[in-house]
């Protein structure tokens, strides 16, 4: 089953988001990607989120466990502390040379807190945790989230 990290990052109320504009179809995702071979959660945490938008974070935190389903698998989800960097995708990265073709954007973003409710962020299911976590706070315990397809 495949894995992947995902993480929660505050600065100022505002939460890092990655915009996706997929063919078309608009929606709001959790930045984050798979773990590779011989990686561990928390590196694959810090590359993904340094690949996907320039951002240096510390101390994450396990949060929520989602399970994706099949075609998604695992989703390890960490609440991070914010360290440094804006938000803009690493040249080298994968996702910098899709946005080239001009119909499948990748764009992360710091997005108010007080909007989440609003947003297309998908799944929905770990939407409505956000924005019960956001808030009340994080739960001490790791949450589990099962995702319907």
């Amino acid at each position: 089953m495949r894995k992947s990290v995902r993480a929660i990052i505050i600065k100022d109320n505002k939460l890092l988001l990655m915009y996706r504009n997929k063919f078309g179809t608009e929606y709001y995702s959790l930045i984050g990607g798979g773990i590779e071979i011989g990686e561990t959660a928390e590196g694959a945490l810090s590359r993904e989120i340094y690949e996907e938008s320039s951002i240096k974070i510390a101390n994450p935190r396990l949060v929520i466990v989602e399970d994706a389903g099949k075609m998604f698998g695992l989703q390890y989800i960490y609440l991070c502390e914010y360290v440094s960097g804006e938000p803009n995708l690493d040249q080298d990265s994968i996702e910098f040379k899709i946005n080239a073709d001009g119909k499948n954007i990748y764009k992360p973003l710091w997005v108010d807190q007080s909007s989440l409710p609003d947003l297309n962020l998908l799944p929905v299911e770990l939407k409505n945790s956000l924005v019960l976590y956001l808030e009340n706070g994080f739960p001490s315990e790791v949450s589990n989230i099962t995702v319907s397809n």
